[in-house]
């Protein structure tokens, strides 16, 4: 009986070249060239032969399993090669194995992440243990748990008020939740102090831009204007907040844990997206009504000398603040997607 010529699909990584060949069943023979199974033809003997563009290690590593059959070769120099064969045109039983492929760059980078781990794991096992550990992972975890209940009070009382009472909930929902977004948003400062005193990893100013840009929405534009604390927009702005937090914080509650849930982790890294620039645009359209208030009442304006015999609106300081804000959302946006690419691709590599 003639072999027949399996489909093969390949990867590379700057030391190894990974091949898998769909053979369901094999069956381990005297070689790796010949062996049988099923493959797309039925159950037959599949062989395949390949002409590597340079040489490589003498040992072949490979495993069967009910699906396939998945070789290891190991290259005698960690280069990138520009092909897998010797000849220019690839074979046509040969293809790019997608689950595994990477770039050039994304498999320098898969490298210097491995390098990094595994002396990481060498420098903490000569580093002796935080003392404080657990009793840091201990605080973080009730400080997360603590706001998940803050914001979950919020979200469920606005959820209900809102199929109770329809689109008159959103004329009272400052004197109803405020009290609450108090608590949350001054708690909030800790995410703040927090990086900067080395209790978590994340960077000091894009919690900061956060924090600071919610307070001053809550305390300056609704604290201080009761004219706004009637207003729609205040139900749309703690709305999307809250909605925003009751997927985070408890997905930091749980890393305290060592303990992730994928569909939690992927809401917390994906949710935000539609909702982090709707709730900036909330924030800013709540920023425009103010703006004549401040102007009629001269609430927090600067008075100037009486030669000049004008003062100098807050208004101008909000204009001013709109502008930033957007800048602040440009920044922080661009970090989180980051976050966001970097946690999935190591999941996937990890999964690989």
């Amino acid at each position: 009986m003639q072999a027949l010529t399996p489909h093969v699909y390949w990867a590379q990584r700057h030391g190894e070249i990974y091949l898998r060949v769909e053979i369901s069943d094999a069956q381990d023979s005297l070689s790796l060239q010949l062996c049988q199974g099923h493959g797309a033809k039925g159950e037959n003997e599949y062989e395949f032969s390949l002409e590597f563009l340079k040489p490589v290690k003498p040992e072949v590593k490979h495993k069967s399993t009910q699906r396939q059959v998945n070789i290891t070769v190991k290259k005698p120099e960690h280069i990138w090669w520009d092909r897998l064969t010797k000849q220019e045109k690839k074979p046509l039983f040969l293809a790019p194995d997608f689950d595994r492929w990477l770039d050039e760059s994304d498999a320098e980078m898969e490298l210097r992440e491995k390098e990094e781990k595994i002396n990481k794991v060498s420098i903490e096992s000569r580093v002796h243990k935080d003392p404080f550990l657990g009793l840091k992972k201990g605080f973080l975890f009730m400080y997360n748990l603590v706001q998940f209940l803050g914001y979950s009070w919020i979200f469920v009382n606005m959820t209900v008020r809102l199929f109770i009472l329809g689109q008159d909930s959103f004329y009272d929902t400052f004197h109803t939740i405020a009290d609450v977004m108090y608590f949350c948003q001054m708690l909030a400062i800790m995410e703040v102090i927090n990086p900067a005193v080395g209790l978590v990893k994340t960077g000091v100013m894009p919690a900061f831009i956060q924090v600071m840009g919610r307070n001053f929405i809550l305390f300056v534009i609704f604290g201080t204007l009761e004219d706004m604390q009637n207003k729609p927009v205040v139900f749309f702005v703690f709305y999307l907040w809250s909605t925003i937090e009751i997927f985070r914080y408890p997905f930091y509650m749980l890393a305290c844990i060592d303990t992730e849930w994928k569909l939690l982790t992927w809401l917390r890294y994906t949710i935000w997206i539609p909702l982090y620039p709707l709730g900036v645009l909330a924030e800013a359209v709540a920023l425009i009504q103010s703006i004549p208030i401040f102007d009629e009442t001269k609430l927090l304006s600067i008075a100037l000398p009486k030669a000049i015999g004008m003062s100098l609106s807050f208004s101008y300081i909000l204009q001013l603040y709109l502008v930033i804000m957007f800048l602040g959302l440009f920044i922080n946006f661009r970090h989180l997607f980051k976050q966001r690419s970097r946690r999935f691709r190591t999941k996937k590599r990890k999964a690989n």
